[in-house]
């Protein structure tokens, strides 16, 4: 089997500093922008947390980081942030979804190398598009949000977490420049 990448970036449970100190082996609380090539692909991991918030917020550090990341670019890239960026039609996400997705549009719609866009947070698959661009969001892998329209169950029309359900993943393969996204369910 050949090696798969495992890319990463910080949650909205996450500390900067620990995260730092004990994933990346260096020091200091500003956002955690990474920038990873695989192949011929360049992935830009944006830090969209706030700490002690579960809302997201691209710091505008970050959003001239990837703006320069963008404008020097010559392969596909795909960006990735933890919070989801559009309405997943979930009160509980929607709540907690970024509060600048705007401002990340527009830095996006300038770059023409732009393949996707990937997100977390959601506990949830779920595909959309934003800013012209296909949008990923990951499922959870220990707990799963409740859709509101599945169930009469109170608890979902509360937005609970379901822990009893199965978790999932999301395995990305690029080829020629084409993006194809397999969900897989986790067995326990």
């Amino acid at each position: 089997m050949a090696d798969v990448p495992v890319l990463m970036l910080p949650g909205n449970h996450d500390d900067r500093a620990a995260y730092r100190e004990v994933l990346l082996n260096s020091s200091g609380s500003a956002p955690i922008n990474q920038l990873k090539r695989v192949g011929g692909l360049l992935f830009a991991l944006c830090d969209s947390t706030v700490p002690g918030e579960h809302y997201g917020l691209l710091a505008p550090e970050t959003l001239d980081w990837l703006e320069e990341v963008l404008a020097d670019a010559e392969e596909p890239v795909f960006v990735g942030l933890h919070h989801h960026p559009i309405r997943l039609n979930n009160p509980l996400l929607d709540g907690i979804r970024l509060r600048n997705p705007d401002d990340l549009a527009a830095v996006l719609r300038g770059a023409s190398t732009v393949r996707a866009v990937f997100c977390g947070h959601a506990h949830a698959a779920a595909a959309g598009t934003f800013a012209g661009l296909p949008l990923i969001a990951a499922p959870g892998i220990f707990s799963t949000t409740r859709l509101p329209w599945t169930t009469t169950d109170q608890l979902a029309w509360a937005n609970t977490f379901d822990r009893d359900d199965v978790p999932g993943v999301v395995f990305h393969v690029v080829e020629n420049g084409e993006l194809t996204s397999h969900f897989r369910s986790i067995a326990e």
